[in-house]
């Protein structure tokens, strides 16, 4: 297939796709993605819904009303635009643990994730048509299984496609480029993704690898590798469609590095004060993905203050709702802890499966999310 972006833009030059820059304004209209005016709103609505998710569920959290929460904040433009990118019900999505975003965009309903934080088994489970993995907390491995899911998906001639993502501090994993070189070996129709927010918790992107960039480490491999501006939507959707649809037309996997920036802290115990320089991270607000989408669809006069004050008030009155169900419907069996590891639970699971039941029954006031 012709390729508009892959092969174009070198990572060895350290080169970057970008087409819209901070302002909003298209600075490069050849390379814009072929989208409708409504496609866009509704792509800047799911940013604008999370990010607002995010802070709500931040607040929450402090109440000690979510166990732990990682959010996505300032990282929505890759998030959206690669899941919008994918076909539903054909592709696969296997994330990491910080792609609040992406969830939403592939159709995972927001009470399900809230229940997932309220540490909840079932919010874990994708509805019927959503091919979503579980939230991955074991960095990197998440690549393994993204390659699992594509060699199935080849062998069964279905035509879908999978995606995966990790962190910069995940491409120092041995795992990510075991399933990388598995992946290219067989040719398979997985997209690898690193969204490189540039820390690894509290470790810098400088101290994690000398690389000129992550998007190198893709070609070792053998498979086409590009560096992208993640905060811009429309780079990131119009490559993550076309590496899509590479993989999907039999070309093997492609390694895309989204640009991008961890506005919030890495999770709701974190505090980057601590370590993160100040006039970084103000550096890093001039460049906030909702707002570049948000000018650009304001100076093109499909989008306005007005409207910006309606959605905030729909999504706030949405996002209360889905936390109200989450909360009342967060308790689950104790049993359900330990009957989905295994197909059948292993006489190492009964025993810890009694020692809690037997605890719990001492102490009923430490029980949390089960009954």
């Amino acid at each position: 297939m012709k390729t508009i972006y892959l092969n174009k833009f070198d990572p060895l030059k350290n080169e970057r796709l970008e087409i819209m820059d901070k302002n909003g304004k298209i600075i490069n209209e050849k390379l814009m993605p072929k989208l409708k005016d409504e496609e866009v709103i509704e792509a800047y609505k799911i940013m604008n819904l999370s990010r607002r998710q995010d802070e709500f569920q931040n607040k929450v959290q402090r109440q000690g009303r979510l166990l732990s929460f990682l959010s996505s904040t300032g990282q929505e433009a890759t998030e959206v635009g690669y899941a919008y990118a994918m076909t539903k019900g054909k592709d696969w999505l296997v994330p990491g643990y910080r792609n609040n975003a992406a969830w939403l965009t592939t159709g995972m309903p927001m009470r399900n994730i809230m229940l997932y934080w309220m540490g909840n088994e079932y919010g874990a489970k994708s509805p019927e048509g959503i091919n979503l993995l579980p939230p991955n907390i074991i960095i990197g491995s998440q690549y393994s299984h993204a390659a699992g899911i594509a060699f199935g998906e080849k062998y069964k001639k279905t035509n879908g496609v999978v995606l995966t993502t990790t962190g910069d501090g995940g491409m120092s994993e041995g795992e990510t480029y075991e399933a990388m070189n598995f992946a290219k070996l067989h040719e398979l129709p997985v997209i690898f993704i690193c969204e490189n927010n540039k820390w690894a918790i509290s470790t810098p992107y400088a101290k994690s690898t000398k690389a000129l960039n992550i998007a190198v480490k893709g070609i070792a491999s053998g498979m086409p590798s590009i560096k992208v501006d993640g905060n811009d939507f429309f780079a990131v959707y119009g490559v993550a469609k076309e590496a899509i649809e590479f993989a999907r037309s039999g070309n093997g996997p492609v390694f895309i590095e989204f640009d991008t920036y961890r506005l919030g802290a890495h999770s709701s115990s974190d505090n980057p004060k601590i370590y993160r320089p100040e006039d970084e991270f103000q550096e890093a607000l001039t460049k906030d993905p909702l707002i570049r989408l948000k000018n650009y669809l304001i100076e093109k006069g499909i989008w306005d203050e007005k409207k910006q004050a309606e959605l905030d008030k729909t999504q706030d009155e949405f996002i209360n709702g889905e936390f109200n169900y989450a909360e009342k419907n967060k308790d689950y069996p104790l049993e359900d802890v330990f009957n989905f590891i295994y197909e059948t639970k292993t006489p190492e699971l009964e025993k810890q499966y009694n020692e809690a039941k037997a605890f719990f029954e001492k102490h009923p006031e430490a029980k949390g999310g089960h009954h």
